[in-house]
C-alpha cells in the first residue's frame, strides 16, 4: 500500500512573524507561575487524568497519566535549575516504585509515559541509579507484552484474556522508546527487536492509505495476518481520532531516532498534511478530524499541541533544503500562538483549556488534561532552547 501525502493546504504558505525569545519566555513564566501553583497540592500525589471543573483531583497510581505530573516537574527544573522541582519529582519515585512492587496499573502499553517521564529522565539527567532501575523492571513490563507471532505490543490489559490478544495502538508510538533505552542500557537486543517490529506493524497497519488512523488495529497471534482496525476513543471506526493522528506525528518521526529508518519521517510528513489540513480557522483542531465547523464540536487542544511538537521533531530530521521546512514552522506557529491567547487555562488548573479526554465515555470533555500541560510545556522547551527530548 502507498500511503498519500496531501497538497498542504496554502494557509501555512503565509510567513508569520516569529515566536521571538519575549514571547517564549512570557509563555514559560506563565507556565511556571502554574506549576508552582499546583506544586504544594501535588506534592506526594499526581493531579488526575483530566480536570473536573476546571481543577484536578488528586489522585495516585491509577492511571496511564502520573508521569506527566513528573515530566513537567524535570522540565521545570531544567529550565529554572530550581531544585525544589527535583526534590518533588524525586520524592514521587516511591510512587513508581510501589507501582511495580504491586503490580498496580501496570497491564498497559503506556509504560512508557508511566517511566520515560519520571525515572528514564531523572537517570539521564542526574544519574540516578535507583530510577534506571526501576525504569528496567517497567521496560522488561512492556516487552512482555510482545506477540512474536503478530509483531505486536499489545494494548491494554491481560495477554490472556482472548478479545485483548493482537490489538495494536497507535498511542504506542510514544511508549516503545522505552525499550530502545532499555536496549541500549543492557544491551537486549530482543526489546530493540520488539519496539523495532511493533512500529513496522504500526507503519502498515494503524496508517491509511489516505494518511489517516486507525486507533487501534487487531492482528490474529495465531498466524500474524492483519484482521481489522477500529477505535476506542475516535467517532467512529473509520473516522480519524484527532490526538491518534498526533502520536502517530509525533511517534513515527521520533522513532527514526531509534531505528534509522528514513521511511518514518515520511511516514510522520503524510499524517502532519492529512493532520493540518483539517484544522478550523484557529489551528486548533477537533476532537476528531471527521468534523467541520458546521458540526460544533468540542475543540482537543492536547491533540493540537501533541502534533506541534510532532512537528518540531520533524523539523529536526528535514534536509534544510526542503521546500516546505518555512510552512511547517508557520503550522507550528499559528498553533502555538492560538493555544496561548485563546485557550491558556489562566483560571483552571492546568495549562490548556478545552482539551478532550474520552468525549464517547464523557470524560474530560472541555476540561485541562495533564497530558496536554505536559507537551505544551514540552513544545516550549523545544521551541526556546537546545533540548533532548525524555523519549529519546
Amino acid at each position: 500500500m502507498t500511503v498519500a501525502l496531501e497538497t498542504l493546504d496554502n494557509r501555512y504558505l503565509t510567513p508569520q512573524p516569529g515566536l521571538d525569545s519575549r514571547w517564549l519566555n512570557e509563555a514559560l513564566h506563565e507556565v511556571l507561575a502554574k506549576v508552582d501553583a499546583m506544586l504544594p497540592r501535588f506534592a506526594t500525589t499526581f493531579p488526575a487524568a483530566s480536570a473536573t471543573d476546571g481543577c484536578y483531583p488528586s489522585v495516585e497510581k491509577v492511571d496511564w497519566t502520573e508521569g506527566f505530573w513528573t515530566g513537567m516537574l524535570w522540565l521545570a527544573w531544567e529550565v529554572t535549575g530550581d531544585d525544589k522541582y527535583r526534590e518533588v519529582a524525586e520524592g514521587l519515585l516511591d510512587s513508581f516504585e510501589e507501582r511495580l512492587d504491586k503490580q498496580i496499573k501496570v497491564d498497559t502499553h503506556d509504560l512508557g509515559f508511566l517511566y520515560l517521564l519520571s525515572c528514564v529522565n531523572a537517570w539521564k539527567l542526574t544519574g540516578n541509579l535507583r530510577a534506571r532501575g526501576l525504569a528496567l523492571r517497567a521496560a522488561e513490563l512492556l516487552y512482555r507484552r510482545f506477540n512474536e507471532t503478530a509483531g505486536v505490543i499489545q494494548a491494554w490489559g491481560d495477554l490472556n484474556e482472548p478479545a485483548r490478544q493482537g490489538r495494536m495502538i497507535i498511542d504506542c508510538n510514544l511508549n516503545v522508546p522505552l525499550l530502545f533505552w532499555a536496549a541500549n542500557e543492557t544491551g537486549n537486543a530482543a526489546w530493540r527487536e520488539a519496539a523495532t517490529r511493533h512500529l513496522a506493524q504500526a507503519a502498515r497497519y494503524l496508517v491509511r492509505e489516505d494518511a489517516s488512523s486507525f486507533h487501534t488495529f487487531y492482528m490474529d497471534v495465531h498466524n500474524g495476518q492483519p484482521l481489522r482496525g477500529d477505535t476506542h476513543q475516535g467517532f467512529s471506526d473509520s473516522s480519524c481520532w484527532a490526538r491518534g493522528q498526533a502520536w502517530g506525528i509525533y511517534g513515527f518521526a521520533l522513532c527514526f531516532r531509534h531505528t534509522g529508518d528514513t521511511t518514518q519521517p515520511e511516514l510522520a510528513r503524510k499524517l502532519a498534511h492529512y493532520f493540518l489540513n483539517r484544522l478550523p480557522e484557529d489551528f486548533i483542531c477537533y476532537w476528531d478530524l471527521i468534523f467541520t465547523s458546521q458540526d460544533n464540536a468540542p475543540r482537543d487542544t492536547s491533540a493540537a499541541v501533541v502534533a506541534a511538537c510532532g512537528l518540531t521533531e520533524l523539523l529536526t530530521l528535514l534536509p534544510l533544503t526542503d521546500p516546505l521546512r518555512p510552512a511547517y514552522g508557520n503550522a507550528i506557529e499559528l498553533m502555538m500562538r492560538n493555544l496561548r491567547e485563546r485557550y491558556f487555562a489562566h483560571t483552571q488548573d492546568g495549562l490548556l483549556r478545552e482539551g478532550v479526554y474520552n468525549f464517547g465515555r464523557n470524560m474530560g470533555i472541555n476540561e485541562p488534561n495533564l497530558w496536554g500541560d505536559y507537551f505544551y510545556f514540552e513544545a516550549l522547551v523545544r521551541l526556546s532552547r537546545v533540548w533532548t527530548p525524555y523519549f529519546c
